[in-house]
């Protein structure tokens, strides 16, 4: 589904990635560990097409990234993103943060996501009312109400317990069962196992 060849970046010349290759198939749950600074974030990016690699090819479904003409159309139709920082807007409710990533979605299919993700009873409050767990599954069912067929996620348990970074990585896995691909950079190493497969990335390249 998504393939990187000889992938290499660099910021002002201190190199970040060296000579990455990787293959990910559809609904694989793949997680990129590495410590701060290791290239892993930078990686997760070139992969969901934030940013353009220094050098090397991309393809998705043996399309190459650089032909796709418009790529916020591309990231709208195929890709969800899930962050450390929820970025939900504060003076809207759950509901209305996800009902603002895609106007068209009807009501049965976001209760179907928040039901899904067990926050179906709190979709009419605010942000600052519920917990970090809690908000942070409503920045997925953001991710979710596209229905992508990729999501990348960067650190998205780093705010959180342990008990609610559980929940979130079962969901990730429960999904990929349902063939949704999954790629997440963290360095919680224990939470990784919950993976199909895990990438360690350090000083730039796959370990």
């Amino acid at each position: 589904m998504l393939k990187a060849s000889n992938i290499s970046h660099n910021y002002n010349g201190d190199i970040a990635l060296q000579n990455i290759n990787l293959e990910i198939k559809k609904g694989e749950f793949i997680c990129l560990i590495g410590e701060s600074g290791s290239g892993k974030t930078t990686l997760l990016s070139i992969l969901s097409t934030l940013l353009k690699p220094k050098e090397g090819t991309l393809f998705y479904e043996e399309e190459q990234y650089s032909n796709i003409k418009n790529i916020n159309k591309f990231r709208k139709e195929n890709i969800g993103f899930v962050f450390q920082f929820h970025h939900l807007i504060n003076y809207l409710t759950l509901l209305e943060n996800v009902q603002l990533a895609n106007d068209l979605a009807n009501t049965k299919k976001i209760d179907e996501i928040f039901t899904l993700l067990d926050i179906q009873k709190i979709k009419s409050k605010y942000p600052t009312q519920v917990s970090g767990g809690q908000r942070q599954r409503a920045a997925i069912a953001r991710a979710l109400i596209n229905e992508p067929k990729i999501i990348f996620a960067d650190e998205p348990t780093g705010n959180l317990d342990s008990k609610n970074a559980q929940k979130v990585f079962k969901l990730f896995k429960n999904l990929s069962k349902k063939e949704t691909t999954i790629i997440v950079a963290t360095h919680n190493k224990d939470l990784a196992k919950m993976a199909d497969k895990i990438y360690e990335v350090k000083d730039g390249q796959i370990k």
